[in-house]
C-alpha cells in the first residue's frame, strides 16, 4: 500500500496571532479552528496547514480529551505551498507591498522556481513549482 497524499502539514509558532495574521490574513488561508493558545488550523487545498503552539502541545491530553499524543518541534519549521510560475510572480509582488523580504529565489536545474520567506516565528516559507518534484 501507498498513502494517496498529505493530509495534514504541521508547523510550531508561539505566538498564534502572529501566525493568524501572517496564514489568514498575509495568505487568506480559510481557518477553521482555533483553540486559544494551543493551535489554529487552516485549509489549504486538499489538506490542512496547522500551526501549534509547541509549549502546550508537549502537554498529554488531559482527562476525556482527545488522545493525541504530546508532539512539538524545536527551530525553525517548513511548508512550501504549490503555486504556478505566474502565481509566484503574483506572491512576490504581494510579499513586496506588505513588506515581506523573500529570502532567496530560484530556479531548480530540474525545472521550476521556488521563493522563500519567513514567517513571524521563523518558520521557511516556500511558494513553488510542482515541477521541482516532477509533478
Amino acid at each position: 500500500m501507498t498513502p494517496a497524499g498529505i493530509l495534514e502539514t504541521a508547523i510550531y509558532a508561539r505566538d498564534l496571532d502572529a501566525a493568524e495574521a501572517f496564514y489568514g490574513g498575509l495568505l487568506a488561508l480559510e481557518r477553521i479552528a482555533r483553540v486559544e493558545d494551543r493551535h489554529v488550523f487552516y485549509k489549504c487545498g486538499d489538506g490542512v496547514l496547522l500551526v501549534f503552539n509547541p509549549d502546550e502541545t508537549v502537554k498529554p491530553p488531559a482527562p476525556r480529551s482527545l488522545p493525541v499524543p504530546p508532539h512539538g518541534a524545536t527551530g525553525d519549521g517548513h511548508v512550501c505551498f504549490r503555486a504556478s510560475e505566474a502565481e509566484i510572480d503574483r506572491w512576490k509582488a504581494h510579499f513586496a507591498e506588505a513588506g515581506i523580504e523573500i529570502e532567496s529565489e530560484f530556479e531548480w536545474p530540474q525545472g521550476g522556481r521556488s521563493i522563500y520567506l519567513r514567517d513571524p516565528a521563523g518558520n521557511s516559507v516556500e511558494f513553488a513549482n510542482p515541477s521541482i518534484w516532477g509533478l
